[in-house]
């Protein structure tokens, strides 16, 4: 669906983007990630068509957008972090004229707008000035009219920016929803909406894609070790005797649990070794039962704090 290419992007003697390649399949919802000044926001804008690039190629179902812009703008519905509203008009008023900007046929016009407001949940104000609403339905309608032109392409600057976390969960279910007839490109600080959201990340830095994959590919090429985290009832001493001498053990950390009678225990172990089963027998063995014990997984902010460890990029 869409192929990125060598893309780059110059402004004089600097690269804001610098030989960037990747692809989005149909129907993925991808993560777009990467510290203020990585050059995502440039690459964004070169993918809607909104900047050229210095060189490279941006193809979408085989259409080169430097060939075809007018084709493949269409086919892209683009969400800024602050959604271009006029704020004197009515949310209908507004999207019919999003509609006409887009040149959407007359007879389409109505079951467009109809279709939009249903599927973000903003019918109940689709007479209300655009001014008097909360920022959670001005991003709604944002999303709104992203879809009036019926895209296959949704690309969404941080769509949950400014909003508070019902807000969140309803604008974060909501994109869920759209990826089953839309491929999203999604671009956001909030790595835990990322998390839910997306099957797939790319994390970009310092102009250059650093990571592609989806979260436990890349968690586990990352990790070069691994950690079960357990509850045990029983005494500290008799925890350590049991646990010691597992091979393929890095580490071992015991604290007192907040539940009487139980230690937590924290297991480094060396990479792709699983010791569940050997772990599971030596504290049994030694009477000491297991109260709780469950992998401990890297996560997209540890990820993405590893491949971003710099103090300053480049937008």
């Amino acid at each position: 669906m869409v192929q990125v290419t060598n893309l780059s992007k110059r402004y004089g003697p600097h690269k804001a983007v610098d030989d960037v390649s990747f692809s989005v399949q149909k129907g993925e919802i991808v993560g777009f990630l990467g510290p203020n000044g990585a050059g995502k926001s440039t690459t964004m804008n070169i993918l809607t068509g909104y900047l050229s690039s210095s060189e490279g190629d941006v193809v979408i179902d085989g259409q080169n957008i430097l060939e075809y812009p007018e084709e493949i703008k269409a086919r892209i519905g683009y969400l800024p972090e602050n959604p271009p509203l006029y704020m004197d008009m009515t949310v209908k008023e507004y999207l019919r004229f999003v509609c006409e900007i887009k040149k959407v046929t007359k007879q389409d016009i109505v079951p467009r707008i109809e279709t939009g407001l249903e599927t973000v949940r903003i019918a109940d104000v689709r007479n209300r000035l655009l001014k008097n609403l909360s920022k959670g339905y001005k991003q709604r309608v944002g999303l709104a009219a992203t879809l009036m032109g019926n895209p296959d392409i949704l690309v969404l600057d941080e769509p949950t920016s400014g909003l508070d976390p019902k807000q969140i969960i309803e604008i974060r279910d909501l994109i869920v929803r759209l990826g089953q007839e839309h491929t999203i490109i999604l671009s956001s600080h909030i790595l835990p909406e990322v998390s839910e959201t997306c099957q797939r990340v790319l994390i970009m830095n310092l102009g250059k894609i650093v990571a592609d994959g989806k979260l436990d590919d890349l968690a586990r090429d990352l990790a070069d070790t691994s950690e079960l985290l357990l509850r045990v009832a029983g005494e500290r001493s008799a925890a350590e005797s049991a646990l010691s001498g597992l091979a393929g053990l890095k580490r071992i950390d015991i604290s007192d649990s907040p539940e009487p009678g139980a230690l937590d225990v924290a297991i480094e172990t060396e990479e792709n070794t699983d010791l569940r089963k050997d772990v599971f027998f030596a504290l049994s063995g030694a009477k000491l039962p297991i109260l709780e014990m469950r992998a401990r997984n890297t996560t997209l902010e540890e990820i993405f704090l590893h491949l971003t460890n710099v103090e300053k990029g480049a937008e």
